[in-house]
């Protein structure tokens, strides 16, 4: 009851969500919450409730993304799962910062498969091959790319130092993720040895005692006759690509330039390179 002599407070409207903003008990399905995964912005929203919208466990935004996430809502409500409309700052602190777009979805973490270089020959399609690549912002930038470009698919070494998927790459990836296949290539290599069969592959780093390629050599390889599709490999951005993987790689490519700087930052090298990849 009100306290005495206080007239009685109109009820809220009714939320979906009476427990707190990311619960530690079970979902139902067995997922749990702790390990849920928070993708912000509606471009990733959006991507997700295209390809995978299972995936999602839980969904909060704001007032002024209301009309956008209405068909969210729904897939929401027959899959009988929580969403929420919430204050800027609870969705902040749903979000773990104030840079989410008005919507946040919490989501079940996918794993990365392994990279099945067979299959990767039958299918005779252009690679990008990130070993080392640190910054989660670069990662997400680099996928974001991808997909704009329709490269199919970017690989990640066990480089101790590369970037995983995250919730700040995909925030920066736009959605990218939910486009791209990205696949982990462990004992990167080997890998590369055995792709050589059916690929030409590149490395791209500062290194004059190996042969290098302009990276316009790209363009127009598929309509060469017999020429291998390129997988090209990038390396980490302080300090560049492991001399093993550099010595698996068939040549380097270089980007010119004006000679001002030394280099591009890798999430602008790997732009210029997905471009000529994926157009040919």
């Amino acid at each position: 009851m009100p306290p005495r002599g206080r007239p009685p407070q109109p009820s809220r409207a009714r939320s979906r969500i009476a427990a707190p903003a990311i619960p530690s008990a079970p979902a139902p399905d067995g997922v749990d919450q702790r390990k849920l995964f928070r993708v912000a912005g509606l471009a990733a929203v959006s991507a997700i409730f295209a390809h995978e919208p299972e995936r999602v466990e839980r969904l909060f935004f704001d007032e002024r993304l209301k009309p956008a996430v209405g068909g969210f809502c729904k897939a929401m409500a027959a899959s009988r799962k929580p969403y929420r409309m919430v204050e800027a700052e609870e969705l902040a602190k749903v979000a773990g910062t104030v840079l989410h777009g008005g919507v946040v979805a919490l989501m079940a973490p996918r794993t990365l498969p392994l990279f099945d270089t067979e299959a990767a020959r039958r299918a005779s399609e252009p690679l990008l091959i990130l070993d080392g690549v640190g910054n989660p912002h670069n990662l997400g930038a680099i996928l974001r790319t991808a997909a704009f470009f329709g490269l199919p698919r970017v690989l990640v070494s066990d480089h101790p130092g590369q970037a995983l998927p995250s919730e700040a790459a995909y925030r920066v990836a736009e959605g990218g993720f939910e486009w791209v296949v990205l696949e982990r290539a462990p004992a990167l290599p080997a890998v590369l040895k055995r792709l050589r069969a059916s690929h030409r592959v590149f490395g791209t780093a500062l290194d004059q005692t190996r042969p290098t390629v302009d990276a316009g050599a790209l363009a127009g390889w598929r309509g060469k006759q017999d020429t291998k599709p390129p997988a090209v490999v990038l390396g980490n951005e302080e300090n560049g690509i492991p001399s093993a993987t550099l010595a698996a790689c068939e040549a380097v490519l270089t980007i010119p330039g004006s000679g001002r700087v030394q280099s591009l930052n890798v999430a602008a090298t790997a732009a210029i390179l997905i471009h000529a990849l994926a157009t040919g």
